[in-house]
Order: structure tokens, then sequence, then C-alpha cells
């Protein structure tokens, strides 16, 4: 797949580009919705949390207290990749279907395609985190540039999922709908909105570290607020996450080789 990718990367970066842009054709912002949304809902969030139900400053594990919009900003930005990259990559073989039908194109690329194309926005919203951290007083370090690490981690884990969800999909239609609603529960299951802090069970904190995105969101949190390397945090959460990554990624490339003659078919 690496090969694949690599071989055809020119074709790849072009379809994402060209996927972002017909996203949002036909409206009268275009683009501008993809930022427009996302950030809405932080400011709704930051509203009712911090304004309707008192959540005030965050204490962090170092001790260190942050104001809650740059707490909850931290873990809502990487989870708007991951569910939009999710949600995209599993229906590309759908939508891409008249590319599926042709022998000589690799419908492998398809879920990359979605992926980078979701990867464009995340790159504003970093960015866009930022500017809002700056204006806070936390300016840019060294420890800023773990963010394309975990970012990394993020894109791994989306592409090792969605080659199973992407061929399953095909077959059985109401997956997309799971999907939707794993999502929904994912984002409360995930310490984003909550402080994982306020666990003192041993059991529960071991159930919610299972959670792959629990590592992606705490290492947010690390890198542009505890200010800690990765290899300073939990060695055994690293390990872990690339463990199950790599497990889940040729669990799905191994559905998808299986499944693969049958598309054409399908769709």
């Amino acid at each position: 797949m690496v090969k694949d990718a690599w071989n055809n990367r020119k074709l790849i970066i072009k379809l994402a580009k060209n996927d972002f842009k017909t996203r949002y054709a036909g409206s009268y912002l275009g683009i501008v919705w993809a930022f427009v949304q996302p950030i809405i809902t932080i400011v709704v969030y930051w509203f009712v949390f911090e304004y309707g139900l008192s959540a005030g400053a965050q204490l962090t594990r170092s001790g260190i207290k942050i104001p809650f919009v740059l707490w909850l900003s931290a873990g809502l930005i990487p989870w708007f990749f991951f569910s939009e990259a999710l949600s995209s990559a599993t229906n590309a073989l759908i939508e891409y279907n008249y590319l599926v039908k042709k022998v000589v194109f690799k419908i492998e690329v398809l879920p990359i395609v979605k992926v980078i194309s979701s990867l464009f926005v995340h790159a504003f919203f970093v960015a866009f985190i930022l500017v809002l951290y700056a204006c806070y007083g936390h300016f840019p370090d060294l420890y800023t540039l773990q963010v394309v690490y975990y970012s990394f981690c993020m894109v791994a884990l989306v592409l090792a999922i969605s080659y199973t969800t992407c061929a399953v999909v095909v077959f059985f239609r109401d997956l997309s709908h799971i999907i939707g609603i794993f999502l929904q529960v994912g984002v409360w299951a995930t310490p984003i909105m909550w402080n994982f802090n306020i666990i003192s069970n041993p059991v529960l904190q071991f159930i919610f570290k299972l959670n792959p995105m629990f590592y992606i969101v705490q290492g947010y949190r690390e890198a542009l607020i505890e200010k800690a390397w990765v290899w300073e945090c939990a060695m055994g959460q690293t390990v872990y996450f690339w463990v199950l990554t790599f497990v889940l990624f040729f669990i799905g490339k191994a559905m998808f080789k299986k499944l693969k003659p049958h598309f054409a078919d399908v769709l």
C-alpha cells in the first residue's frame, strides 16, 4: 500500500484537492463552510460548559490551570479530523464507484484521498489553535512540533480503520449510520469535554485508555499545555496505540483484499 501510495502520490494529491473543492461546490461560501461549522461548534461548547455549566479553568495533570476554551479546543480539533476523515473514508468506494469499476485504477488509494482531503481542514485548525493559544499568552515552542506527530498518529489510525469500514460498507450500507452513532458516543467517551483527572477508579481509567483517541487527545494537550515530550509520558500507552493501529491495519488490508473482487459487481 505504501508503494502504491508513493507511486500514485501526484494523483492522490490531485484527487484530494478536487475532493476538497467539490465537497462544497454550489454553495455561495464554498469551502468556507468547512471552517465555519467547527468554529461555531467550539464556540457553542465553550459557552455552554464555561458559562452554562460553570466549567472554569481546568487543572492539568502537572497542576497547571488553563482557560477552558484552550483546554477544550486542544481536544476538539483532533476529534474533528478523526470524525470527518473516518466518515468520508468509509464512503470512499461508494462515492468514487466509477473509479472502482476501472480495472487499471488502484482503488486502494481512495481512502487515502479522503483522509488527505480532511487533512487540509485540520491543517487550518492547527494554525487556528496556535493563534488562539498565542492570544492567551501561550506561544508555540519546540513542544508544539509534536502536534505533527500526533496528527500522523490520527492519519494512521483512520486509515487502519477505514480499510475495513470502506470495504464492508459496500455490502452493508447501514455501517455508515452505525459509525455515525459510534462517533456521537465516542466524543463523550473520550476526555474531550470532561477532565480525565476527575476519575480516581483505576479500572475506569484503564477502560478509557483503551480508546486510541485518548492517546491522541492527551497528546495534543501534552504538546500544547503540559509542555512534555512524548517519551516523557506513558510509553506503555504509545506502544499500545501503535500495536493496535498495526493490528487494525492488517485486519483492514486482509478484509479489503478479500472483498475487492466483488466491489465492481455490487457497485
